[in-house]
């Protein structure tokens, strides 16, 4: 998928979504546009001033001499303290709309699915955050209050040359027009390039943080000069979208300047001949002559400005295409509530029952004797269900709250990651609750499929997936989740120390609850031998660690969760045999009565398993246990025997 900022954007709804954010924060931005109009006014009354001192001098009138002195500097004064104030309110303006700019994207991107993150280079989204959120912070700082008053002051401006002379103006205004004329021109061709620029720079961020993150493989590789060669040519193309964008921005100021050069050489002269031929005075012409020298001033500031408005409207673009990507879909309204100190349960919607395949089903509105029918229909459901009633099909539901149990079904579930491409076809599985489903298979035969299916990272395309009897997708996201405990093969720690890392899976854990998680995980003797022990800080994705000791703290992060359900994908794969071993028995007891998903490519580990799933090319071709499959001398055995390998 291309990065958001390679396409053109809507620059119009671009501007309404940042004004939105403006909005946010009307009465410091509004304190903001007062003071700059009063420093642009102060300007231009300042400017005018010099008609009435100049001809007080010409008439020798030292008193309206001294009064109009005084007035001016008076008028420049009020501009200076308005330019002070509005410069320090603005950088605490461009602060607040920063952090709420950030603020949404981080609480956006947290709702995407991950599928988006799939999809997308983690270099390009933490541009995002970087180079394009900076980007709009530095023309809020530089060009909002700089384009308000340029505005102003070619308005005024205008305003003035007319009053003082309509015939001079004329002239002055054909040279406006050949101004904007360029500048609209240029300013089209260096949006798009400017656009391009933000889109190769987070390409070429995305680069450097994957050279910079795999390292060891580099250079165990002999990679560096090939990488070298690569960021070059991605550095090259981001000079060219770079210089491209600057060179037409670059451009207008020239062309403004030599414009208004024109403009005051060819009123000065048609000016001095009417002041010769008794058509205007010397104070008017003096007044005049400042203005038209100044029209160019606010153009050139705006035209300055213009490099960082192109940009921040690129990067602007950007952030705001993230902030419009649809956020993971959750439908769910079954939620999970504790029942007792180890017990849970799913709590039913009002109104609603769990019914065939698990859906939910309004219930009937005339139940007759409900008190009977709620106890045929318990009976019939079974014992596991606390209360039942007949749904408006006719049919026994589940109400009320329906103990979580661990029973995990899959029902002829089809699945693809990309359409066209099935990863998964017609499965069909169960867990019963408390048992120890392991997965077994070659690479790609999609054992990590099912477990992302269970816990809705994914949903299925065909088929229902029902945990208790209940399909996954009526259980509220969060909810589900959190029944869930899962070791992912790749281990990510984050910075902090290792009861903060442990804590991650239930940060209300106590120091003792974290210890108790550590010791199931047999990582408690590492840590004491820490120097800091349990607040020993962890760095760089526990870089300061070995990758079985990371391993070790992602199961004990999974203890402390002490979640129902366990899902262990390639729990043990970084962990030497006799580590394995050791922790085993810990393993044993946090899995004691909870339904466990193990995937493994050693198949000593999962010998003791209730039931073991062999998958080839995204089917099931072989259930049992250790012993059932080894007699039935099939898949499982090939691969046991050594006769075929995983791969």
């Amino acid at each position: 998928m291309a990065a958001p900022g390679n396409k053109p954007k809507n620059l119009a709804a671009t501007v309404r979504e940042l004004l939105s954010y403006l909005g946010r924060h009307k009465l410091i931005f509004g304190a903001v546009a007062l003071l700059v109009a009063t420093s642009a006014v102060a300007n231009l009354l300042g400017t005018y001033m010099i008609r009435p001192v100049v001809d007080a001098l010409a008439l020798g009138s030292y008193d309206s001499f001294i009064g109009g002195i005084v007035l001016t500097a008076c008028i420049y004064g009020v501009g200076v303290l308005a330019a002070f104030g509005y410069t320090q309110l603005m950088v605490h303006a461009a602060q607040k709309v920063l952090v709420d700019i950030r603020r949404d994207l981080f609480a956006h991107i947290q709702t995407l699915p991950l599928r988006y993150f799939d999809n997308h280079n983690r270099g390009d989204v933490m541009s995002y955050f970087t180079n394009d959120v900076d980007t709009v912070a530095e023309a809020m700082n530089n060009s909002f209050a700089m384009v308000i008053q340029s505005f102003i002051q070619i308005v005024g401006t205008l305003i003035m040359i007319f009053v003082l002379n309509w015939q001079l103006s004329l002239i002055v205004v054909v040279g406006y027009v050949c101004m904007f004329a360029y500048i609209s021109y240029s300013t089209k061709k260096s949006r798009s390039f400017y656009q391009r620029q933000q889109g190769v720079l987070g390409e070429l961020d995305g680069y450097i943080e994957e050279m910079v993150t795999g390292q060891k493989v580099v250079k165990v590789f002999n990679r560096e000069h090939a990488n070298v060669f690569s960021f070059r040519e991605k550095n090259e193309r981001l000079r060219v979208a770079g210089t491209s964008a600057q060179s037409y921005a670059a451009s207008m100021i020239p062309a403004v300047v030599s414009i208004s050069y024109m403009n005051y050489a060819i009123v000065a002269v048609l000016g001095g001949w009417m002041a010769l031929t008794g058509q205007t005075d010397v104070g008017v012409l003096a007044s005049y002559l400042v203005f038209v020298r100044q029209t160019a001033m606010p153009i050139n500031q705006f035209t300055q400005q213009s490099n960082f408005l192109l940009s921040a409207l690129a990067g602007a673009e950007r952030v705001f295409a993230v902030m419009h990507e649809e956020p993971e879909v959750d439908r769910g309204r079954v939620t999970l509530v504790r029942t007792g100190e180890d017990a849970w349960a799913w709590k039913i919607p009002a109104g609603y029952g769990v019914g065939a395949w698990g859906a939910l089903v309004p219930l009937a509105k005339n139940e007759g004797d409900a008190t009977a029918q709620r106890h045929a229909a318990a009976e019939d459901m079974g014992a596991q269900v606390q209360d039942a009633a007949l749904g408006a099909d006719g049919t026994v539901v589940a109400t009320g709250l329906l103990p979580l149990r661990g029973d995990v079904r899959f029902h002829d579930v089809t699945f693809g990651y990309e359409a066209g491409h099935e990863v998964l076809h017609q499965i069909n599985l169960f867990a019963k609750p408390g048992q120890k489903i392991a997965f077994v298979g070659s690479t790609g035969a999609g054992k990590t499929t099912i477990t992302n299916l269970i816990n809705r990272f994914y949903d299925v395309q065909e088929g229902e997936i029902t945990y208790d009897g209940i399909n996954v997708k009526n259980i509220a996201k969060d909810d589900l989740r959190r029944s869930l405990g899962i070791v992912l093969q790749d281990t990510h720690l984050f910075t902090g120390t290792i009861a903060d890392n442990i804590r991650f899976g239930r940060l209300e854990a106590t120091d003792e609850e974290v210890r108790a998680a550590a010791k199931i995980a047999n990582a408690d003797s590492f840590i004491r031998r820490l120097p800091q022990g349990y607040d020993t800080m962890v760095t760089s994705d526990g870089a300061n660690l070995s990758q079985g000791q990371r391993q070790l703290l992602a199961i004990a992060r999974a203890a402390v969760a002490d979640p129902p359900v366990l899902i262990l994908d390639e729990a043990t794969s970084s962990i030497d045999t006799r580590t394995e071993m050791l922790i085993g028995r810990g393993m044993d007891q946090l899995m004691r009565g909870r339904t466990t998903f193990v995937i493994a490519h050693r198949l000593s580990t999962v010998r003791d398993a209730d039931a073991i799933i062999v998958l080839e090319h995204g089917r099931v071709v072989e259930r049992g246990s250790h012993d059932e499959l080894i007699a039935q001398r099939g898949r499982y055995y090939q691969l046991y025997t050594g006769m075929l390998e995983l791969s």
